[in-house]
């Protein structure tokens, strides 16, 4: 081996977007690369003397650079260098945690308040000082608490504390648009004399103690963010940290892991943080401890045992629950519901069982193909399937239906539908609606397409529907009249649009799902915006699913079921667990028939027209 060889027989770096390490080295040494690269199955070699790693990938087996054959001339970038230390000093932190009794590493909730120094104002609840306590005692971590339970202050806390031990100067956190106004308000609430808190415009504001940024901005914005988190000791919060739940693999997560190691401290706030399972933990994990969060999933999960495995983890973060919070409990019931006949032969065909009438139009329904949203879009009413003049076109029903011709083709029925059949599921929320206004309730109308928005919104225009969709111009407006107006009886919204950071719960205490897709994490934030802190006790909260029968949302219920139990067991959280066994329910409209719906209808219009 040369004298240069010997000098640096392996180069160990980030690669441009800090989410991967490189690893390069000499011809000499480069049967000794393709032995490590063996030890890494995640990585990739590029080229003849280069290996590439994802970060995570390279800090779970950092271990391996222990055979390297020449520890003497091995050169480590300052940047990686000094995260590794890091990281294997948190490693042993955090297993001191998880072999030791939580009690015994947690600080007295009474030292907290001298913690936070005496520029904090803000009053805490027992739970907060519980929570802050907690995650003071490790170096990183996780609040996983309901909605509700003030995570926002939480973090606020830490950081002040951090703040009066000298540690951190400035506070980067990452949210959605809907949590700027939390984290606006709470900044001035907490502090006697507030920090310059800011939301980036173009460009970091380099005087802001705060700096505010959303998921949507970070990648564009990756240079000129990390450059401000080096001016000062640096202190990361990822809120609603599941929209990175796909870690490096996606958009979002590959920024905030690029961000994270460029911190004194990283915490994340998520009250649902592994809506997939536990995928989904692995990843929020591995940004809060590189490396080391991923493996020790990994580990308490392989047994199967999800008790054992939420007695392991429980030491890594702090959850504060909705039973702890004191809210009265709530309702969830699943209304299964009957096709009628040509919704059932249409729904049918796409799906490859054919009628002889399907027979005929069999390549058309085969073009529409089978996808999952789709599917959906059937079991609610295959007419959504075709395509109006405008993504917003309502369907328009006849009532009372027309007969239905027998000569006409299957494809062509479908396209004229609401001539000839009122959805199920439209008929089953009506009917829920009229009845809750009845009893001066109002109720949220879940459902994830935007013409089925205003498809009901049509149909139930004598009571006032409020909507709020992707396209709504006024959505504060919506959502006023829905909470202030008497007349206002039913909001309709999906849970892309309306699923975070809003509250309902002191006006609206019934929530009813058309569908649902197979997103856990989305069906949970959703039912927060009526159950969450500051219920009265003796609130009668009620949640209804519809459901179609042997169609796609069966599936949907079955597979959401086993996400909530396995969330459930994890967090150790009852109400979670709840939510993944809702109780049957009988229809409310089965005894209804066209001349009642049409009762209905003109009972309506005619209260409308008053």
């Amino acid at each position: 081996m040369t004298d240069t060889a010997e000098e640096s027989s392996l180069q160990i770096g980030f690669d441009v977007s800090r989410t991967k390490a490189i690893l390069r080295t000499t011809e000499l040494c480069r049967s000794d690369l393709n032995r490590l690269a063996a030890r890494f199955p995640g990585g990739g070699l590029r080229g003849r003397l280069t290996l590439e790693l994802s970060l995570d990938d390279f800090l779970v087996g950092v271990d391996a650079l222990a055979d390297w054959p020449h520890p003497e001339s091995v050169v480590w970038t300052d940047e990686l260098g000094g995260l590794v230390g890091e990281v294997l000093d948190d490693a042993d932190r955090a297993e001191q945690s998880l072999q030791t009794s939580s009690q015994a590493l947690v600080l007295d909730d009474g030292a907290v308040e001298s913690m936070l120094g005496s520029a904090w104002h803000a009053d805490l609840t027992e739970f907060q000082r519980r929570d802050i306590a907690r995650l003071l005692s490790l170096q990183h971590g996780a609040n996983f608490s309901v909605p509700g339970a003030g995570k926002t202050r939480v973090g606020l806390a830490v950081y002040a504390a951090m703040r009066e031990r000298g540690e951190v100067r400035r506070l980067l956190v990452v949210s959605p648009k809907s949590a700027y106004e939390a984290w606006l308000s709470e900044s001035e609430l907490c502090f006697k004399q507030p920090p310059l808190t800011a939301v980036m415009g173009k460009s970091p504001d380099p005087r802001a103690e705060i700096l505010i940024v959303n998921y949507e901005r970070l990648d564009k914005s990756l240079a000129a963010l990390a450059s401000w988190l080096r001016g000062a000791p640096s202190m990361i919060v990822l809120d609603e940290a599941h929209r990175m739940k796909l870690g490096a693999q996606g958009t979002y997560g590959s920024a905030c892991m690029a961000l994270g190691p460029l911190s004194r401290r990283r915490l994340i706030l998520t009250g649902t943080p592994a809506p997939n399972g536990a995928r989904d933990l692995e990843n929020l994990l591995s940004f809060v401890w590189p490396g080391h969060g991923r493996r020790v999933v990994t580990q308490a999960v392989a047994g199967g045992d999800l008790a054992h495995a939420s007695s392991v983890l429980r030491p890594l973060f702090t959850r504060t629950t909705k039973n702890e919070l004191g809210l009265p409990p709530f309702e969830t019931r699943i209304r299964r519901l009957q096709m009628p006949e040509l919704h059932q032969e249409v729904y049918d065909a796409l799906v490859g069982r054919f009628t002889t009438r399907a027979e005929a139009s069999r390549a058309d329904f085969d073009a529409l193909g089978k996808a999952m949203l789709r599917l959906l879009m059937a079991a609610t009413s295959p007419a959504l399937l075709v395509e109006g003049e405008s993504r917003y076109e309502p369907l328009t029903y006849q009532v009372p239906p027309l007969e239905v011709p027998q000569d006409e083709s299957l494809y062509s029925l479908m396209q004229n539908l609401p001539r000839h059949e009122l959805s199920p599921k439209y008929k089953e929320a009506l009917n829920i609606v009229a009845t809750n206004a009845e009893m001066g309730r109002k109720t949220l109308v879940w459902t994830t397409f935007v013409r089925s928005i205003t498809t009901m919104e049509r149909l139930f225009t004598g009571y006032g529907p409020a909507v709020v969709h992707g396209g709504t111009p006024d959505r504060e407006e919506q959502i006023r009249r829905f909470r202030e107006d008497p007349d206002c009886h039913v909001l309709l919204s999906n849970p892309a649009t309306l699923g975070e950071g809003i509250s309902l719960h002191h006006v609206c205490h019934d929530a009813v799902y058309i569908d649902r897709d197979f997103m856990a994490g989305r069906f949970l934030q959703s039912l927060d915006r009526i159950h969450r802190l500051g219920l009265a006790p003796d609130t009668e909260t009620r949640v209804t699913v519809l459901a179609v029968e042997g169609t796609i949302d069966e599936v949907v219920a079955m597979r959401l079921e086993e996400k909530l139990e396995f969330m459930g067991r994890i967090l150790d959280d009852p109400s979670v667990q709840q939510l993944a066994d809702l109780e049957d329910e009988p229809s409310g409209a089965a005894g209804m028939d066209m001349a009642d719906v049409r009762a209905l209808l003109r009972h309506v219009d005619a209260v409308a027209a008053q």
